[in-house]
């Protein structure tokens, strides 16, 4: 970190003399859940949870075998035939329960959460919030699925097609928002009469072993199934298991190019939501207040580790100084600390001290590149993996800080002359997540849109989701589609029955 840096906030802003966000009895059980019950590992070895903000162990999960996913699995399979033959309204009746159930617990949830990630209080509110509206959704929307009229498409011969859950469904899940992208994949694998295993993040386990805890009752024995433990034996052995039908990841690209090739040996399908380097389009007749007062949410959300984040900038080169200086001015300001530090906290610690290593590893190597941090650009004070939020300018073009997933509170800013550089370059980075396209121009706007290689493009806003809508990517960040009624048509499966009735 170069001694001349601005970072910004002067210090993280600490909690003192307040009760633990979560107490002891309050933790869920440290244990693996299969076949409706908590059950012990076949190996004595555990993980070590981490506190983010303090540093300390806060708790431990077994460290799962290939044999406990073997377990797991045999439970999915002896549940899948009963909970596929569920007719959709009883199904949806349970998806209602769950999203009551974890209603009833939201402060615990969002204070386990914050624990478990050093999330602030008001980020794990809003994934918990969001937890329990993909439950309502995909409750609704399991009932109103459509397909092609049944009719005669050949003389004397009625077409009738059937939707079928696909089977058992292997879930991996991130860190960075554990119970949430747990939801994004349990409530349409159930919506569509699957079971599933789930491995959460051996990282932030908690609220997903807190979720099976709160709902298992719910459900039959055996449909919801947590084994806990590391990508490279838990996570590998679903994806390569002959009894997992498909399975679903939500991660870095070299976790999803690892699933991939576990499941290519049993041809099973899979589904990718992985990295993103989403490029924020400015043009010159941007609302450039509007667009520095969203990218201090959508830039920063999370403290960045977040996949769809507002994280390089393109701006149109006669504009580049004032929007820098507007931007600047915007994340000067967020405040950094701890959960219990006060409701005026943004910004978090990253989750782990090997994550923080990497970014900074970024920031370093940007600054030999010649990039300079306008703010920020550094580590703040410990104990805990806090980062200043950080712009970064003067960045030279194809630099390695504007071609990687950083996933941490940095933001690049770069020019362009026109639009075709604007989206030839928006386009070059191997990612197809997300953008965003800053413009009054309602034609433009179109047009941009249209050329920008990424599965979501937002004009004048960007990360605003919806459960109606779907969320997935082009390129390496990988194939299949979260949230919406398209969800469900990946965890499901089409079958073409044909009837003579030719007299």
């Amino acid at each position: 970190m170069p001694a001349s840096a601005d970072l910004g906030t002067a210090a993280v802003r600490r909690a003192s003399d307040v009760p633990p966000l979560v107490d002891a009895d309050e933790f869920p059980p440290a244990q693996h859940f299969i076949g409706g019950e908590f059950v012990g590992a076949t190996s004595g070895s555990s993980l070590d949870v981490v506190d983010p903000c303090s540093e300390e162990v806060l708790a431990q999960v077994p460290d799962g075998t290939a044999e406990d996913v073997d377990r797991a699995v045999a439970a999915a399979v002896a549940a899948k035939a009963d909970w596929a033959r569920v007719v959709p309204k009883d199904r949806s009746e349970l998806l209602h329960a769950i999203a009551d159930r974890l209603a009833e617990r939201t402060e615990l949830l969002v204070n386990l959460e914050s624990a478990n990630t050093g999330k602030p209080i008001r980020v794990a509110q809003d994934d918990v919030a969001g937890t329990i509206d993909t439950f309502r959704f995909m409750a609704g929307a399991l009932r109103a699925t459509t397909s092609m009229a049944a009719g005669d498409y050949v003389a004397d011969h009625l077409s009738v097609i059937r939707r079928e859950p696909v089977g058992v469904v292997g879930v991996v899940t991130p860190w960075n928002y554990p119970l949430m992208m747990a939801a994004w994949k349990i409530a349409p694998v159930l919506a569509a009469g699957n079971t599933l295993v789930i491995k959460p993040s051996e990282q932030t386990p908690l609220t997903t072993l807190k979720f099976a805890e709160l709902v298992g009752d719910l459900l039959p024995a055996g449909v919801l199934n947590v084994v806990t433990g590391r990508g490279s034996a838990v996570g590998a052995r679903l994806s390569e298991h002959p009894d997992v039908d498909m399975v679903a990841l939500t991660g870095s690209v070299n976790s999803g190019r690892a699933v991939a090739r576990g499941a290519a040996e049993t041809l099973k399908r899979v589904h990718l939501e992985l990295g993103g380097k989403a490029p924020v389009v400015i043009f010159p007749d941007a609302d450039l207040a509007a667009a520095a007062s969203a990218l201090r949410v959508a830039g920063y959300w999370n403290s960045g580790q977040e996949c769809g984040a507002a994280c390089r900038v393109l701006v149109h080169e006669s504009i580049a100084e004032e929007f820098v200086d507007r931007l600047v001015a915007e994340v000067r300001d967020l405040v950094v600390g701890e959960p219990l530090a006060g409701e005026e906290v943004e910004i978090g610690p990253l989750v782990s001290k090997a994550h923080f290593d990497r970014v900074l590893g970024y920031l370093e190597r940007a600054e030999e590149e010649g990039a300079r941090a306008a703010v920020g650009g550094g580590a703040l004070d410990g104990p805990g993996y806090f980062l200043a939020p950080t712009v970064l300018v003067d960045v030279p073009d194809g630099a390695e800080i504007s071609r990687e997933e950083v996933f941490g509170p940095v933001v690049t800013v770069e020019t362009f002359r026109d639009e075709d550089e604007a989206v030839r370059r928006a386009n070059e980075v191997p990612f197809g997540l997300s953008a965003s396209v800053w413009t009054e121009n309602a034609r433009r706007s179109h047009d941009i849109a249209a050329r920008l290689d990424a599965g979501t493009v937002w004009v004048n806003s960007h990360l605003v989701l919806a459960n109606e809508v779907p969320w997935g990517g082009f390129k390496g960040s990988g194939y299949g589609r979260d949230l919406s009624i398209y969800a469900l048509d990946d965890y499901s499966r089409t079958k073409h029955v044909m009837h003579n009735h030719g007299r």
